[in-house]
């Protein structure tokens, strides 16, 4: 059953949920109603039972009694100015043996059951007994049984022994009316539960009519790879199917922007690799002619051409080396090679490189304690690229300074500096300035920086350090001291807040 339901469209479900919610309801009312109702009716006619049995009997009742069984009991019933006018009404006298004495206005005679020979034996109830019963001939009453009392020679009522007096009502009337109301209230309740599944059903389809637009937008973006779908979402709308439209719009804007700086990707590096690849091409076409035609070159153009092969060669495996540390950075959750890093030490490291690669320059470091978490070999990567743009833009027997304080690495060169209008371009891939573009490299260095830099959780910037020459600035999180769990937690390790 549960099988069944679950697999039935989300509309039917909230249809049969709303039914049967408010059949429940329905239910529970109408059940409640009915047994009030019922009490109310049934109220009534003890009402009307206390009220006669209220009145004493005059003393010719009593002796009727006596007789009562063997003579006509017309000849000795009651006055019927003492009975009710309701021709459907009980009365009758109820002896200790069992025997009943009926008048001759009662409507039919009530069996009799134990309780009410043993009010007879002890009358001690002023109120009497309240039940159902039936007659003679089966129809439902409802029954007091109380002490007989008559009228004293003094005014008082008297009760008399080995006696009682029963009077009933029938419950033909009152059981017709419940029957009606149980069959009223059995429509109406089906009637609210059926005009309530339909309204479910239709506020489910209105409710899920943004679900609609989005699995449509999602299957049309499955099948057509469209990403610029979007689906219309009012502004001030806060509901949960908003936020999942704005997600979903969110989604499609990020996809569609990692897929546009794919293809620019590769469309970059196409043309980057396009430049050396022509280059070798025509060396080794030169060198192969020269072969080829048995005119060997001359030693000193051969030797050129031979280096220049190595230096294309070299700057091949440097751009494809970039690539891959990119798309190994968009590939993936990186935090999952993240480790603690003595950032100190990881800046020891790359100038050790930077010093060979510019050998004439002269380099000064003032290093503190900085612990970071960060993937180590990227980390190092980062600020090697940082150093080698400070090392090919120095002048010879320049000076670059490089400090760490605090979690803030500076590195300064002396060279021509950056053009502020060129200064929003920097970490861009593939982008070279013009001064820099007969110079080596693939332009992805800084990109490379940055994104490094990003996921350690710190920023990256570049701008004119004073006296002329350029200062770059990264900032990471992290602490001075190492953590207790290398060491432990990184809870200090709280990310630079950027404006």
């Amino acid at each position: 059953m549960i099988r069944r339901f679950r697999a039935l469209p989300l509309r039917s479900r909230l249809a049969l949920l709303v039914a049967a919610a408010v059949a429940f309801a329905v239910a529970a009312v109408s059940v409640t109603c009915w047994f009030i109702v019922r009490g109310k009716l049934y109220d009534q006619v003890d009402s009307e039972l206390k009220s006669q049995a209220s009145h004493p009997m005059r003393p010719a009742i009593v002796d009727s009694i006596a007789n009562c069984g063997q003579t006509d009991q017309s000849d000795q019933a009651p006055d019927p100015g003492e009975l009710r006018a309701n021709t459907e009404y009980y009365l009758q006298v109820v002896k200790v043996d069992g025997e009943s004495c009926v008048s001759s206005n009662s409507f039919g005679t009530v069996k009799v059951t134990d309780s009410d020979t043993g009010l007879a034996k002890n009358p001690v109830r002023d109120e009497g007994i309240l039940r159902n019963g039936v007659d003679t001939k089966g129809n439902p009453v409802r029954v007091l049984t109380a002490p007989l009392t008559i009228d004293g020679p003094n005014g008082h009522p008297t009760v008399v022994a080995d006696a009682a007096v029963l009077n009933a009502l029938p419950l033909s009337g009152t059981n017709s009316t419940l029957s009606e109301l149980a069959v009223f209230l059995l429509v109406v309740g089906g009637v609210g539960v059926v005009g309530a599944g339909a309204a479910g059903l239709a506020v489910a389809r209105a409710g899920l009519r943004p679900v609609d637009r989005l699995t449509e937008a999602v299957e049309h973006v499955a099948r057509t790879e469209d990403l610029t779908i979007r689906i219309p979402v009012e502004e001030d709308s806060e509901d949960e199917v908003a936020r999942l439209s704005r997600s979903f719009n969110s989604m499609t804007s990020a996809l569609a922007s990692s897929r546009d700086l794919q293809q620019q990707l590769i469309a970059d590096a196409g043309h980057e690799l396009r430049t050396p690849l022509t280059s070798l091409r025509t060396n080794i076409e030169l060198l192969s002619r020269s072969e080829e035609t048995g005119r060997p070159l001359p030693p000193a153009d051969r030797k050129a051409l031979l280096a220049s092969v190595t230096a294309q060669m070299t700057e091949l495996a440097a751009l494809i080396g970039d690539l891959q540390t990119l798309s190994r950075s968009d590939s993936g959750q990186p935090s999952d090679r993240f480790e603690f890093v003595a950032l100190e030490d990881t800046v020891e490291a790359a100038l050790r490189r930077a010093r060979l690669r510019g050998p004439e320059l002269t380099i000064t470091a003032d290093l503190q304690p900085w612990f970071v978490k960060a993937e180590p070999a990227a980390l190092e990567r980062a600020i090697v690229n940082i150093l080698d743009n400070a090392v090919k833009f120095s002048p010879e027997g320049g000076t670059i300074e490089v400090v760490l304080k605090e979690g803030e690495l500076t590195v300064r060169d002396h060279g021509p500096g950056i053009p502020a209008e060129e200064l929003p371009h920097v970490f861009d891939r593939f982008w070279r300035s013009q001064s820099a573009r007969a110079l080596p490299g693939s332009g992805l260095g800084l990109s490379i920086v940055a994104r490094t830099v990003q996921q350690c959780g710190g920023e990256v910037s570049l701008g004119p350090a004073q006296g002329g020459g350029t200062v770059a600035t990264v900032r990471l999180p992290g602490a001075p001291t190492p953590p207790p769990e290398l060491f432990g937690t990184y809870e200090k390790f709280e990310p630079y807040e950027t404006e």
